[in-house]
């Protein structure tokens, strides 16, 4: 139930215009001014009609207050309805009648065309659409089930869904919808006599005859307060009322046969990387949002939107955890609301009045037969989302409590199998003997405390307070240890399994099946560094690439280098360790500090050939011949290149073949041999294709947009980097991406396309955020790695593209100025470097440089391309001798 669930009657039954008027008012945040002011009446207008004065209010005037509190559906009709009641004009014919019979006869408060209804009014819902279209049309259905249960934590907004249906469906069922609301302890006698008063008779006979076939729709409300009673009086209601239909709504399924169960999920959540853009589309935060501009003006300013998605996701997409968050909202910001109450779900409570989240009222409740002060200070007692939790753990077996327990420590989606390999018997690891953990977790969906959402196989997640609740309970057991270590070993075997799809034709599923499982990957990390660290190197050597492909390529190295340091791991299987330096390696490159794991490469080279692993003797030999081109020895660099050329070729390894192409073709560049580079280049195109390697089609791509730039063909390159660059943005790989857009942006440059250049300059010294004009999105930023963006080999990059363009713009002393930062900067590429003393050179035409250039080009075997020698025609010349 939500707070605007303005429910109050009058004295004859019947919701009154002057309570549904100041309801709807007070739930859209507006005073009586600024009502009238949005309707373009006059506000005494408004004032007497709350008051019960105006008894013959205009229909034009009333369908203009509809209009100012954005009414919709059977909100509207209701809010008609009442006018109409009140004595209004009649309405049209085609006009949606809608009335609340408390007695359920029709003839003493209704229209006679219109069903009574004996129920409070319908609220506006918000992301409930799929679920009032699919349960409008079964209650409608000639064959549809006749007990429809909707199953729920407390809060999920099940009374709102089932009211807003049963006003949805109320045309439908012209004998008339009634309501009953359970109370705690009622026995079958009180359940059957208040449900046949609601229909409008004293007895089950007189019931029989005064429907006489005609349908009929029963709302029972909060069944689980009386189980037993609320099944054998529904059992007796639908066996002797063939035309009757009952919706009701509890924390579990009511049990009788042909029941149909229809769980209510919390509202849908935004991702974790959504954090500014297309927020107010997910009704959770749309929730929020509604509900905090009931308690302050201002809506959430830029700097909140953070705070507003993480906290939604905090509190699950839980409508009441999402109203009660909300109303603190009154004295704090967002950005407050999340530091202080972030890890406090659970202890968020629903006031201790119970006017302040208005439902049935009292004298309509069906309650157990105390009354007095003892009944009132009952209902004044505070709830918890712990209680409501509770409530719903203690109707679970131990054996499904204690499954709940070791599932919750999952935070984020996961799969059937994951959930049986969490659940396998500690005494059988290998899995011998099967636990099916279906109907497991159709129990668990069955009392609403499973979300079940998508398609694919990762589609299964506890709610947040359910699973915070049960942690709380593992802990409090003395378990969590356990479950968390058990976790652990489940994840580093589902990242093994992933790890081997990194590479080949199902890489992009593979990444995103990792990225799915981010958040239980992260946790099993940090909980077996400490507990386990066997299984946390195991976990994190096969992470490598996914680090990589997600720009988190400083953290990867860190937790490798922390777990190969840790004695407890250094007596683990040699090639495992292998794999982990390896890895330290390859991520060290990532961010200019190859330089600092040269001996760590070198080391597991060794390894891998002493083992007889070809497969790690290729990833060596590549991994080394880039930290080799990053120190500057180009030669060994190339040595290794050929060395991997010729292992693949021996071993008949294809994609291997691809990748010794593409290293050799960047040697080829730094000779000169643009040919030589475009043929390579051409078979890896081929070798790619063949071994299905998209990633590395793509980075072929990449350096044909290098070498068309470096030939003067400028918008060739253009189009060939900003392909790459797109389909690296879908693959992964920040680096390989800022290198090319690197190539766009010097292109542009060069081309003399200022306007271009300066967007991927302020793209690349914001680290990636920004994609290029007209091009598909690029990933986030690293979030661990934003330090490095300015400091990092695209500084480089930068001012070369500086210098072109003060070049283009014919400011020489400013080129020259840059051009020294690009020759200068200690991550750059030895081809990089060149060409930025090319351009210093002939910014300045000083001939101390070109001496300069001459060493670089000496120590790195780079031949100086067609374009670049006729640049520095004149000043060789003038110099007296050749340039290198």
């Amino acid at each position: 139930m939500t707070p605007d669930h303005d429910w109050s009657r009058s004295p004859a039954g019947r919701t009154t215009l002057p309570e549904l008027l100041r309801g709807h008012r007070r739930t859209a945040g507006l005073t009586q001014a600024e009502l009238a002011s949005r309707a373009g009446v006059g506000v005494r207008t408004v004032r007497d009609l709350e008051r019960g004065r105006s008894i013959r209010p205009q229909r034009t005037t009333v369908e203009l207050l509809a209009g100012a509190l954005a009414l919709t559906g059977t909100s509207r009709a209701a809010f008609l309805a009442a006018a109409r009641g009140a004595g209004a004009e009649p309405a049209s014919p085609d006009a949606t009648s809608t009335t609340f019979a408390v007695g359920g006869n029709a003839t003493s408060v209704a229209a006679p065309a219109d069903p009574p209804v004996a129920l409070p009014p319908p609220v506006a819902l918000i992301g409930r659409e799929r679920d009032l279209t699919e349960l409008a049309g079964m209650l409608t259905a000639e064959r549809g089930p006749r007990l429809v249960s909707l199953v729920g934590l407390a809060g999920v907004g099940k009374t709102a869904l089932a009211t807003s249906v049963a006003h949805l469906v109320a045309a439908a069922h012209p004998a008339g919808v009634a309501g009953v609301l359970v109370g705690e302890g009622a026995d079958g006698p009180d359940v059957l006599a208040a449900s046949m008063s609601m229909l409008g008779v004293a007895r089950l006979s007189e019931l029989v005859a005064l429907l006489a076939g005609r349908p009929t729709l029963l709302v029972m409300d909060a069944v689980e307060r009386a189980p037993g009673p609320v099944a054998a009086t529904l059992h007796r209601l639908l066996g002797a009322l063939p035309s009757l239909r009952v919706l009701v709504t509890g924390r579990h399924p009511v049990g009788l046969p042909g029941e149909r169960v229809w769980p209510v999920a919390p509202l849908d959540v935004p991702p974790p990387e959504a954090e500014h853009s297309g927020l107010e589309s997910w009704p959770a935060v749309a929730l929020f949002t509604a509900r905090l501009a009931q308690v302050r003006r201002e809506p959430p300013t830029p700097a909140e939107l953070p705070a507003l998605a993480a906290l939604v996701r905090r509190l699950g997409g839980l409508p009441l955890a999402i109203e009660l968050m909300a109303a603190r909202g009154r004295l704090l910001d967002l950005t407050e609301l999340l530091d202080r109450y972030g890890d406090r779900v659970l202890d968020l409570a629903t006031p201790p009045d119970a006017s302040a989240h208005p439902a049935w009222n009292a004298p309509e409740a069906l309650s157990s037969r105390t009354s007095g002060p003892d009944a009132r200070a009952a209902v004044s007692v505070a709830v918890t989302l712990r209680d409501a939790v509770a409530f719903s753990y203690r109707l679970l077996a131990s054996d499904e409590q204690a499954a709940l327990r070791q599932l919750a420590v999952f935070g984020n989606r996961w799969s059937v199998e994951l959930a049986e390999e969490m659940l396998a018997d500690e005494a059988d690891r290998d899995g011998t003997v099967a636990i099916d953990p279906v109907p497991l977790l159709d129990r668990f969906v069955e009392l609403g405390l499973l979300s079940v959402r998508g398609t694919g196989s990762f589609r299964f997640r506890l709610l947040d307070a359910v699973r915070d609740y049960a942690v709380e309970q593992a802990a409090g057991a003395g378990e969590l240890t356990c479950i968390r270590r058990r976790h652990a070993e489940v994840i580093a075997r589902l990242v093994a399994r992933t790890a081997t799809d990194l590479i080949g034709p199902r890489l992009p599923d593979a990444v995103h099946r990792l990225d799915e499982m981010s958040s239980d990957i992260s946790s099993s990390l940090a909980h077996a560094a400490t507990d386990d660290p066997l299984t946390a190197l195991r976990l994190a050597a096969c992470l490598t690439r996914w680090w990589r492909f997600r720009g988190r390529d400083v953290v990867g190295r860190q937790w490798l280098r922390r777990l190969l340091a840790d004695p407890r791991t250094a007596d683990a299987d040699p090639l495992l360790r292998g794999w982990a330096a390896l890895g330290v390696a390859r991520l060290a490159a990532e961010h200019g500090a190859g330089a600092e794991e040269l001996s760590t490469a070198r080391a597991a080279l060794d390894t891998f050939r002493q083992a007889g692993d070809v497969t790690g003797e290729l990833e060596a030999r590549n991994v080394l011949g880039t930290l080799l081109i990053s120190v500057g020895r180009q030669d060994e660099a190339r040595e290794q290149a050929e060395a991997l050329l010729r292992l693949a070729a021996r071993n008949g390894r294809t994609r291997d073949l691809a990748v010794a192409q593409n290293s050799l073709a960047w040697h080829e560049i730094r000779v000169g041999d643009l040919a030589a580079a475009r043929r390579r280049l051409a078979a890896v195109d081929r070798l790619a294709a063949e071994s299905g390697e998209q990633r590395l089609r793509v980075l072929g791509w990449a350096n044909r947009a290098e070498v068309a730039r470096l030939e003067g063909w400028y918008a060739d390159a253009i189009d060939r980097g900003r392909r790459a660059i797109a389909a690296l943005s879908e693959l992964g790989d920040p680096g390989r991406r800022r290198r090319v857009l690197g190539t766009v942006g010097l292109a542009l440059a060069q081309d003399g396309r200022v306007g271009e250049a300066t967007e991927v300059l302020t793209e690349l010294r914001a680290g990636g955020v920004e994609a290029l004009p007209a091009r598909p999105s690029v990933p986030r930023p690293r979030s661990d790695d934003a330090a490095l963006a300015w400091g990092g080999p695209e500084a480089g990059l930068c001012a070369l593209i500086e210098g072109n363009l003060a070049l283009h713009r014919g400011d020489r002393e400013l080129a020259a100025e840059w051009f020294a930062a690009a020759a200068d900067h200690a991550g750059q590429d030895r081809r990089d470097v060149v060409e930025a003393l090319v351009g210093l050179a002939a910014s300045t035409a000083d001939p101390s440089v070109l001496d300069r250039l001459d060493r670089v080009c000496a120590e790195g075997g780079i031949q100086l391309l067609p374009q670049e020698s006729g640049l520095l025609y004149a000043l060789i010349a003038a110099r007296g001798g050749p340039a290198q």
